[in-house]
C-alpha cells in the first residue's frame, strides 16, 4: 500500500530536518579545524550563498546554509554580503539573498525579504524615479531564511513567512518612516515550511501555503494591532508541496500551486470567516513543476510559472471559481528554464517573468478578451544574478526585482504605452545584511 499523504509529508518534515543538523555539524567541524589555521579569509563570492575557508583545506560551499548559529567570531559587511570571521582566520560569508519584495499601497516603501541573513530591508521609494533608499534602522530582524513578504491593503502591517521557522513575522508600518515594528505575539505559528503568503483584498483574512505539511493556514487578521488567529478549522489540505498562494481581488477564491503533484488547489472563500472550501472540480490538473501563481487584476486570468520556463494562462468562472485553460496556452516565457515567478501590473495590460537561469526578466502584452500572452519587443530585460522573484508596484509605474545571488534589487520604469523596462538610474540597490 503506497504510503499516504501525511505519512510523506512527515518524511519530508524529518528529512529537511535532518539536512539542517547535518549542515549545522558539518559546519562546527569545519570551524574547529580551521582555529589553527594561517591563511587569510577568502574573498567574498557574490555567486555563493556562504563560502568557507581556512587553514589549507579551501573549503567552499554554494548552497544556502540554512538555521545555523555562527559564534566565537566577529562580522563585518562587505557588497552585500555578511562575513564572520572565526578564531585562526576562517571566515564565513552570509549573503543576505534577496528573495521577494512588496510594495505598499501607497507606492513608498518597499519591503524585501533576506533569506540569507534573516531579516527584511526596508526603502522609501522614490515617487519619480523609483529609486530606493533604505529606511533608518533596517533592516528589521526576521525568522529562519524568510521566503514571502507582503503588505496589507490598509498599508499598516507587513507579514513575512519564514520558512525554516515554520512562522509569519508580523509588523506595524511608521507611515511617516517605512520603518517596522513587530506586532505583539509575533511570530504567529504556521504549518511546517511556509512558502507564500497572501492577504485577502478586505484586508481581513491572511492564507499561507506550507510546503512541508501539504496544507493552507488561514488567519483573521485584527484590523487595531495586525495580530494574526487561526481561522476555524484551519489548517486546509492543499496537494503535495504547495508553493505559492494568490486571492482574486474579490475576495471570494483562493488558488494554491502544488508543485509535486502538479495541479492547481482552488478554494472559495467565506466573507464572514474566512474558511476555505474546495471549489467544484478541484484541483485542477496543469502541467509539470508550477511554481507561482497570480490572478491578474480584473479578476478574469490565472497565470501560472512553471520551472521548464513556461507560463500557462486560465481563465476564472466568476461565479463558481473553476479554471479553463486558455486558447494557445502554454506560453514560452523566459529564457533557460526556472522562470521562478511572474507578476502583472496593475492595470492587467502587462506579464513579467522573472528568469532565474538567464538572469533577466520577459515581458509580455496580456489579450484582455482572451488572456493570450505575446512578447514584448525588447524583451527580455537584463537583470542580476539569479532573479528571485518581480513585483510591480501599485501605480504601475516601477517593477522590483531581487537578485537572489547579486544581493541587491534591480529597479526598472515601465513604459505606460509598450510595457518595456528601463533599469533607473542607480539600479541596482544593495540590499542590507545585519541589524
Amino acid at each position: 500500500m503506497e504510503a499516504s499523504i501525511n505519512e510523506k509529508s512527515k518524511l519530508r518534515v524529518f528529512l529537511r530536518i535532518l539536512a539542517n543538523i547535518v549542515w549545522a555539524v558539518s559546519l562546527v567541524i569545519i570551524l574547529v579545524s580551521c582555529k589553527s589555521g594561517e591563511d587569510s579569509p577568502a574573498a567574498p563570492n557574490s555567486t555563493n550563498s556562504s563560502s568557507i575557508s581556512g587553514g589549507s583545506s579551501g573549503v567552499t560551499n554554494s548552497g544556502s546554509i540554512e538555521g545555523v548559529a555562527y559564534m566565537g567570531g566577529v562580522s563585518s559587511t562587505i557588497s552585500g554580503s555578511l562575513i564572520i570571521t572565526a578564531h585562526g582566520g576562517s571566515s564565513v560569508v552570509l549573503t543576505s539573498e534577496p528573495i521577494s519584495v512588496a510594495v505598499d499601497p501607497t507606492g513608498k516603501f518597499a519591503y524585501v525579504a533576506n533569506y540569507g541573513t534573516n531579516n527584511v530591508s526596508a526603502y522609501t521609494i522614490n515617487a519619480a524615479s523609483g529609486a530606493l533608499t533604505l529606511v533608518t534602522g533596517s533592516p528589521f530582524a526576521a525568522g529562519t531564511n524568510p521566503q514571502s513578504v507582503a503588505v496589507d491593503p490598509t498599508g499598516k502591517f507587513v507579514y513575512v513567512t519564514n520558512l525554516n521557522s515554520s512562522n509569519v513575522s508580523a509588523y506595524t508600518i511608521d507611515t511617516s518612516t517605512g520603518a517596522l515594528t513587530p506586532v505583539t505575539g509575533s511570530p504567529f505559528a504556521t504549518g511546517y515550511g511556509p512558502r507564500s503568503i497572501a492577504i485577502e483584498p478586505s484586508g481581513k483574512f491572511a492564507y499561507t501555503a506550507n510546503d512541508g505539511t501539504n496544507n493552507v493556514s488561514a488567519y483573521t487578521i485584527d484590523a487595531t494591532t495586525g495580530a494574526l488567529t487561526p481561522v476555524v478549522g484551519s489548517p486546509f489540505a492543499a496537494g503535495s508541496y504547495p508553493l505559492s498562494i494568490a486571492v482574486d481581488p474579490t475576495g471570494k477564491f483562493a488558488y494554491v500551486t502544488n508543485f509535486q503533484s502538479s495541479n492547481v488547489s482552488a478554494y472559495s472563500i467565506d466573507a464572514a470567516t474566512g474558511t476555505l472550501t474546495p471549489v467544484t472540480g478541484a484541483p485542477f490538473t496543469i502541467g509539470s513543476y508550477p511554481r507561482t501563481i497570480v490572478v491578474e487584476p480584473t479578476g478574469k486570468f490565472v497565470y501560472i510559472a512553471y520551472s521548464s520556463g513556461k507560463v500557462s494562462a486560465f481563465t476564472i468562472n466568476a461565479t463558481a471559481g473553476t479554471l479553463t485553460e486558455v486558447t494557445g496556452s502554454v506560453f514560452a516565457a523566459g529564457s533557460g528554464g526556472n522562470t521562478f515567478y511572474v507578476a502583472v501590473d496593475p492595470k492587467g495590460k502587462f506579464l513579467y517573468v522573472a528568469s532565474y537561469s538567464a538572469n533577466s526578466v520577459s515581458a509580455y502584452a496580456i489579450d484582455n478578451t482572451t488572456g493570450a500572452l505575446t512578447e514584448l519587443a525588447g524583451s527580455p530585460f537584463a537583470a542580476g544574478t539569479h532573479p528571485q522573484s518581480i513585483t510591480v508596484d501599485p501605480t504601475g509605474k516601477f517593477a522590483y526585482v531581487p537578485n537572489y545571488h547579486s544581493n541587491n534589487v534591480s529597479v526598472y520604469s515601465i513604459n505606460a504605452n509598450t510595457g518595456a523596462l528601463t533599469e533607473v538610474a542607480g539600479s541596482p540597490f544593495a540590499t542590507s545584511t545585519s541589524p
